[in-house]
């Protein structure tokens, strides 16, 4: 939580950039006081309100201040702080997949010359995996891609150069 903090504030200051008013942490106690830190260090702190939200029992946690504020359940600012986070979620867990998926589709396929994207994501859309690609036989490969294409994946695979 340091780190992530104080390498997204320093390219904001770096950048010239205008600061958030405010900066809602995923996480209790912990979490918000090593945020706390990465703005001491940056002369942020006090210039920007941070607070931490504790998923358990919606805790709200403030800085310096070791008792939590519980927000009434059905309380629309409760209900907007949720979202917030919720929504910081959703877009770090498509982050993480992307990225996830684009190192995996980045890999042995993309060296295949004459196939691109959409191929490979049909191959691994049929066959699931690279390590299926490779082991598929050139009938298999002609019925999923056409015969040229088929031919070129199966022989990438199966007659490597310098043989």
């Amino acid at each position: 939580m340091e780190e992530v903090i104080y390498r997204r504030y320093r390219r904001l200051i770096d950048e010239g950039e205008p600061l958030p008013q405010l900066i809602l942490i995923d996480g209790g106690k912990g979490q918000l006081s090593s945020a706390v830190k990465s703005l001491k260090l940056l002369g942020l702190y006090g210039k920007i309100t941070i607070i931490g939200i504790a998923k358990r029992l919606e805790e709200i946690y403030f800085p310096e201040d070791s008792i939590p504020l519980y927000i009434d359940k059905k309380a629309e600012t409760l209900k907007i702080l949720q979202r917030v986070r919720d929504e910081a979620h959703r877009f770090g867990v498509k982050h993480h997949r992307t990225r996830r998926k684009n190192s995996t589709i980045k890999s042995e396929l993309e060296e295949i010359p004459g196939v691109g994207g959409k191929t490979i994501e049909l191959l691994l859309s049929k066959l699931k995996s690279v390590k299926r690609v490779k082991e598929a036989d050139l009938v298999t490969l002609e019925e999923i891609l056409g015969k040229a294409k088929g031919k070129i994946v199966w022989e990438f695979f199966n007659n490597p150069p310098n043989s």
